[in-house]
């Protein structure tokens, strides 16, 4: 996230053997130090301070750790006075995208508050153009480039995508695990980590450049205040790497793939795969709702069980298999449970 206040605060230090994943490529770092050498600076106490050594430069297949991204973008920003570190044909002064955040943060729900945010960017610069669009119960957010980003193109694509998407978690307080990232060049050496960047399959040489998630998460009303803007400014730029755990309508959408989707979500592995999570995260974060897998299963398999039973004629097996049951017999056991009464007694004794 490059949000930042109108002060310029002092960038944290990276502590010395810290554990931490090396994963973020040093093309990254390249596109920085590109920047400053066309802005005629040297970028020698950057990368020092982010304790990254200037022949890792040099090794394609190199990795840097988020707080040594997090170290060097902040100070880079600083010393280049440009929120956008080289790649808009103008520079993004300091406080360009803190001033994005507070014309956002007012909107009555996320969609309002993406749409702002996009709209406004534009007034930052004409480079690029960022749009929200929906398609049945799909959003996107893509990126129009009016002009050749040249070797920066990767890098900013990527970050204004991040950053994006980092805040508008924020805003809702919640994870919106995303379905899908396409890009409109070949895929990099260093492909295998989009995957991590993104937490989502990415697809290359597919343009524009975009995301995609459930459009549920665009009716989320805003979670965030003034005063916890001023706080998040201070210090923006992990957003892109939080990895919120709380999905607040994860519950929501687990029903709805129950419901609508029945023939892809017979079991827990199907069905995280389904919604872009692993099994076990699956589990987790519908503990931390309050809620199990099998409770929502059961809860919609009822509910289709008794509309089926009222609004049709169906033989019970027939109405067995819709409701997701392996056989008769054992969704005469579970209705039961239920309600008490056999599904013909319960049909016999209508709505």
């Amino acid at each position: 996230m490059t949000t930042h206040t109108d002060a310029k605060p002092q960038v944290r230090s990276i502590t010395p053997g810290r554990a931490a994943t090396a994963l973020t490529p040093i093309a990254f770092v390249k596109a920085i130090v590109l920047a400053y050498s066309r802005a005629g600076m040297d970028p020698s106490q950057a990368l020092a301070s982010a304790q990254i050594a200037p022949e890792l430069l040099e090794n394609p297949a190199a990795r840097i750790t988020a707080a040594q991204m997090e170290s060097i973008s902040g100070l880079a920003m600083q010393e280049l006075d440009d929120e956008g570190l080289g790649w808009f044909s103008r520079r993004l002064p300091w406080g360009s995208y803190g001033m994005l955040a507070r014309a956002s943060i007012s909107a009555p729900n996320l969609g309002v508050a993406l749409k702002r945010w996009c709209r406004h960017h534009g007034l930052l610069t004409n480079d690029i153009t960022l749009s929200l669009s929906v398609s049945g119960n799909s959003a996107r957010l893509s990126i129009t480039e009016n002009r050749d980003l040249q070797d920066l193109r990767e890098f900013c694509l990527v970050s204004v995508l991040r950053n994006i998407h980092g805040l508008a978690c924020w805003l809702i307080d919640s994870r919106i695990p995303l379905s899908g990232a396409q890009f409109p060049f070949e895929p990099p050496v260093h492909q295998a980590v989009y995957s991590v960047l993104f937490s989502a399959q990415a697809f290359f040489s597919s343009g524009p450049a975009a995301i995609e998630f459930d459009a549920m998460y665009l009716t989320q009303p805003l979670r965030r205040d003034e005063v916890a803007l001023r706080q998040m400014l201070k210090r923006a730029l992990p957003l892109t790497v939080l990895p919120y755990r709380r999905d607040r309508l994860l519950v929501q959408r687990v029903r709805q793939a129950l419901s609508s989707q029945p023939e892809h979500s017979h079991n827990a592995e199907d069905l995280a795969a389904l919604l872009h999570l692993s099994t076990r995260t699956l589990h987790r974060q519908l503990k931390d709702e309050g809620a199990s897998l099998q409770a929502l299963k059961d809860e919609v398999r009822q509910a289709r069980a008794i509309d089926l039973l009222q609004r049709s004629g169906r033989p019970i097996k027939q109405v067995a298999q819709a409701a997701g049951f392996q056989n008769e017999k054992s969704f005469i056991r579970a209705f039961k449970g239920w309600t008490g009464q056999s599904p013909d007694q319960f049909r016999r004794a209508g709505p």
